[in-house]
């Protein structure tokens, strides 16, 4: 049995969740593969728990914050580097000696060079992968050399990790994994039509598992100048969720629906004719594998910044920022009988790749080497008997 352990995160958005849960699915299908799903940020015990929970707190309300805390980490990862490493090395020695993997695989950047800091210190040569979950602006963090592999999502970031110094050898880009629910429709022959003028548009807005964003300012321009039904995804925002249900549901009876944090966000994917988001990487790539068009109105500072001209310059979808140019944006979307929308949705057939999560895991699965790993409490052990034997050596 092969003993595989992803490095992820549950607390910092859903993203990261989101993509160990599709390679979840794939590492399933292999008899003799056993995962486990180790959240990073307990690895680092409670402070770093209130850290990472802190993240949607901080990205709905303070995004300045947020572009500083990004601006250091690509001015200072050394940093970072030696109090991640100090605060998660118990715990991960636990983890090592516990579950004995045959390959760690870590899509969260944080833990990266701590956990090959240790790995080396320790002399213990386990197959280490690295999937970078952002698209474009790429953090140091993720490129540490060091790694077995760095799988890329786009040529971009494979790019930008190159200018980090990650040798061209050590890359590979594969696509970005998305759970199959997203893609299932595919397989079961279920390919979207495309959209025509003679039925109400249906449209989708959304802001990542964390909804931070002015739903209700888009909601009232296109339920005010399109024939269209809206559906709203709220996330863990509840503050926003009740507020766009008092005022939205009452001026626009049957037209709107507002929902929470929702775990079939799928379903509502694949019934929409356009989404409104964030340049979320892992909502726009869900999207764009359930071929909805995209129009980005906003993107976190940092690692968000590049998305929305990824999206355009790949023909995925539109950039919209202000909210005073979204009507006419809508507009030449549906002009000619909804041509520009249905080029956007042909350009995300052409471009996603169903199969990536397939993929990535494959690559990782044969970076596994033969050998026996000898972990921390082993090595204490076979010390002690060495120097036994060598001191009955030389008493004798």
């Amino acid at each position: 049995m092969k003993n595989v352990v992803i490095i992820s995160s549950d607390y910092t958005g859903h993203g990261h969740k989101s993509i160990s849960e599709s390679l979840l699915e794939q590492f399933n299908q292999y008899d003799d593969v056993n995962v486990n799903i180790i959240d990073g940020f307990d690895l680092g015990g409670n402070m770093w728990v209130k850290v990472g929970k802190s993240y949607g707190l901080v990205t709905r309300n303070a995004k300045e914050l947020w572009k500083l805390a990004w601006k250091i980490s690509k001015r200072n990862p050394t940093f970072i580097h030696e109090f991640t490493e100090l605060t998660i090395r118990e715990n991960f020695i636990k983890m090592l000696r516990k579950l004995k993997p045959d390959l760690i695989l870590s899509v969260h950047p944080i833990f990266n060079s701590p956990i090959l800091n240790i790995l080396r210190e320790y002399k213990i040569n386990i197959p280490f992968a690295i999937f970078v979950a952002d698209l474009v602006s790429i953090s140091p963090l993720w490129a540490d050399k060091r790694a077995d592999c760095i799988i890329c999502p786009t040529e971009e970031a494979r790019e930008r990790c190159i200018g980090f110094g990650v040798p061209e050898s050590s890359i590979r880009v594969i696509g970005f994994p998305v759970r199959s629910r997203f893609t299932q429709h595919i397989s079961q022959g279920g390919q979207k039509p495309d959209y025509s003028l003679d039925r109400p548009l249906d449209c989708l807005i959304m802001s990542g598992g964390e909804g931070s964003g002015d739903m209700s300012a888009v909601s009232k321009l296109l339920l005010d100048n399109f024939n269209c039904n809206v559906q709203i995804i709220a996330g863990r925002n509840e503050a926003m969720k009740e507020k766009l249900e008092r005022t939205l549901s009452l001026q626009y009876p049957g037209r709107v629906e507002v929902h929470g944090y929702v775990t079939n966000i799928q379903d509502y994917m694949l019934k929409s004719d356009i989404a409104f988001t964030r340049g979320s990487p892992n909502v726009m790539m869900e999207a764009i594998a359930c071929n909805v068009p995209l129009i980005i109105t906003g993107a976190l500072p940092g690692q968000e910044q590049e998305n929305p001209d990824f999206a355009v310059n790949n023909k995925l979808g539109i950039f919209c920022e202000e909210l005073s140019n979204l009507s006419s944006v809508v507009s030449d979307l549906l002009a000619d009988n909804a041509k520009g929308l249905n080029e956007i949705k042909q350009a995300q057939r052409e471009y996603f790749d169903h199969d990536s999560a397939k993929k990535i895991v494959e690559t990782c699965l044969g970076l596994i080497r033969s050998e026996v790993f000898i972990f921390p409490s082993e090595m204490r052990r076979r010390r002690r008997f060495l120097k036994l034997k060598l001191q009955s050596r030389r008493s004798s």
